[in-house]
């Protein structure tokens, strides 16, 4: 654990000539000089550090900085970085080709541990990304449906395709955009908006609509770690079945991480599709969607809803994908809860112990926290919080060697490779954070 003294010389000791070097040619090739909006830092300002490298619970970047990572690629990596098992087994798909575009005997194998974990994904289809899933579920849905309507909730965020930039979270929130140019407005006019948490308003609208889906993240993650009412997921099911839409759990950033068997599990109320991502490629990019085998047989070849991709159950990704999920046992996930519950309830502490509004909660080893006393339920409870003092805590806590996501509207994550000393580490960095980024405010 570090010291005050260590503490104190993290504030001029870190340097960045070689990441911002980085991105000063990034700038010149990439839009922002990133691939992904968020991580522009445009929610917190600042110039963002390059990753050179991770390992357990830590990553490393361009300048040799060291950094305790609440990130973790935004999700999937559940047993940390580079992980012997998923290293080695990468390595060992890797002897026998990248890709064949062809069967191969690992989608069957993670198909049938995902159904195992999840039996209500009787039927999956791989695809390379969270966007490619969630955008093939809403054309799935309406052919199946024969309706147009897809009504998602205001914060949650389904990937960037047209359909669901619409009132979405994630970098949409963080740019605080509304939507996308490019958007063809009879596109957007099909998907139908709603606050989370709000039932009385979801069975307005499918009364008044003929909707195909009802879709949603059933915590959300991408306005902050947003947890649902009690009753609202059975609600909505409800809702589902006398209206005749669909019910869908976009789980890509809650499966495998908010209960060992995803959001059924862990509400009991079962969706008709699916879409997972995050964990189940370990660090790879792999997403799948899935559901009911009468709903799935719709998709090509089997039916006519078409979708592809030359790269989907990519061998390695697959290969990934099934070392985690073997090695994310029901006493591991158990594990990681419990270290994600003793980090949660530091940070309310120590926001305590500097009188700042404070609230915080997690579900499994997904987590995240306002600065604000009264409880969040919806996006625009969210955007009430204090973003200004999130930013000079970010910023306090990166230079002292903890690394958050760099937006106030985007849940946080824990790794099985998070252990006490790690844990108690974080927790007397960001004290000290929290303090300057106090005394700052003052």
């Amino acid at each position: 654990m570090s010291s005050p003294t260590e503490l104190a010389a993290m504030l001029t000791s870190r340097p960045s000539a070689r990441s911002a070097e980085i991105m000063a040619r990034a700038r010149a090739r990439f839009p922002g000089g990133v691939n992904s909006p968020v991580r522009a830092f445009g929610g917190v300002g600042g110039e963002p550090f390059v990753a050179k490298r991770g390992k357990g619970a830590r990553v490393w970047d361009a300048d040799g900085n060291e950094y305790l990572d609440y990130i973790l690629s935004w999700g999937p990596l559940v047993l940390g970085h580079a992980p012997d098992v998923v290293l080695e087994a990468v390595s060992r798909a890797m002897q026998d080709g990248t890709s064949f575009g062809m069967p191969t005997e690992r989608e069957v194998e993670l198909a049938d541990m995902i159904a195992e974990r999840m039996p209500h994904m009787e039927m999956v289809r791989f695809t390379s990304s969270g966007t490619e899933a969630a955008m093939t579920i809403a054309r799935l849905a309406r052919a199946i449906t024969g309706r147009e309507y897809i009504l998602k909730f205001e914060g949650c965020y389904h990937g960037h395709a047209d359909a669901f930039l619409v009132r979405a979270g994630s970098g949409v929130a963080t740019l605080g955009l509304p939507d996308s140019p490019g958007v063809p407005e009879a596109l957007a006019k099909l998907t139908l908006t709603c606050r989370y948490n709000d039932l009385a308003e979801v069975a307005r609208i499918a009364r008044e609509f003929p909707l195909a889906a009802i879709m949603l993240e059933p915590i959300v993650g991408n306005s902050g770690f947003i947890e649902p009412l009690p009753g609202f997921i059975p609600g909505l099911r409800t809702i589902a079945d006398e209206t005749g839409a669909l019910l869908v759990f976009d789980e890509v950033m809650t499966g495998f991480r908010i209960a060992f068997g995803g959001a059924r599990e862990r509400f009991g109320v079962t969706p008709d599709l699916t879409a997972l991502g995050k964990v189940i490629g370990g660090g790879l990019p792999v997403a799948a969607y899935g559901g009911r085998r009468e709903l799935m047989q719709h998709v090509a070849p089997t039916g006519k809803v078409y979708q592809a991709g030359t790269l989907s159950g990519n061998p390695l990704a697959m290969a990934a994908g099934l070392a985690t999920l073997g090695a994310l046992t029901p006493s591991v996930h158990d594990g990681i809860t419990a270290q994600t519950a003793v980090l949660v309830q530091g940070m309310r502490d120590i926001a305590a112990r500097h009188g700042v509004p404070f609230s915080a909660s997690h579900a499994g080893s997904m987590w995240g926290f306002f600065f604000r006393d009264e409880p969040v339920h919806t996006y625009d409870d969210a955007k009430l919080s204090d973003t200004t003092l999130f930013k000079r805590f970010f910023h306090a806590a990166r230079r002292r060697g903890v690394s958050l996501a760099p937006s106030a509207f985007e849940a946080a994550f824990m790794s099985s490779a998070h252990g006490d000393a790690e844990i108690a580490e974080t927790l007397t960095r960001l004290d000290d954070a929290l303090g300057a980024a106090v005394a700052q405010r003052d």
